[in-house]
């Protein structure tokens, strides 16, 4: 009897782990198209997997503070002084260049001049750092 319950328990603790380790399908298809409450679709150029993979970490790592359409507004950002970039301002994206994106993501705010808030991610390699800096060049071409 106690083999059958632990036994029981070991494969419902299985089955709750694993629930809610994959986002929820998309609802149209893309898993950043816009629903009624959602946000709306970023075209990232290329689409050769690689822009896939630098949405997917800028939804997972940029969008807390970013928001998921790149315009500052993520959950985070209510308590964060100054607040974070809105990517869609055009004089901010002709002030910058890819280089400085890419030094800025990699490094960190800190280093490079802007908010002690962002934070640098070191471990980025060159085709995910190249694809963000596509993403966030697409929300400069959304209005």
């Amino acid at each position: 009897m106690r083999w059958m319950s632990l036994s029981l328990l070991v494969c419902l603790v299985v089955v709750a782990c694993g629930k809610g380790s994959e986002p929820p399908p998309p609802t149209s298809g893309s898993p950043n198209a816009r629903t009624e409450t959602g946000p709306r679709k970023v075209h990232p150029p290329g689409g050769n997997g690689t822009d896939d993979h630098a949405l997917s970490v800028f939804m997972s790592t940029c969008a807390p503070c970013h928001g998921p359409e790149g315009r500052g507004d993520g959950p985070a950002a209510e308590s964060l002084n100054p607040k974070p970039r809105n990517y869609h301002d055009p004089k901010w994206q002709a002030s910058v260049t890819d280089d400085d994106l890419k030094k800025t993501i990699q490094l960190g705010g800190a280093k490079t001049g802007k908010s002690a808030y962002m934070p640098g991610h070191p471990e980025y390699d060159d085709a995910t750092l190249t694809g963000l800096v596509h993403v966030i060049r697409e929300f400069g071409k959304q209005p």
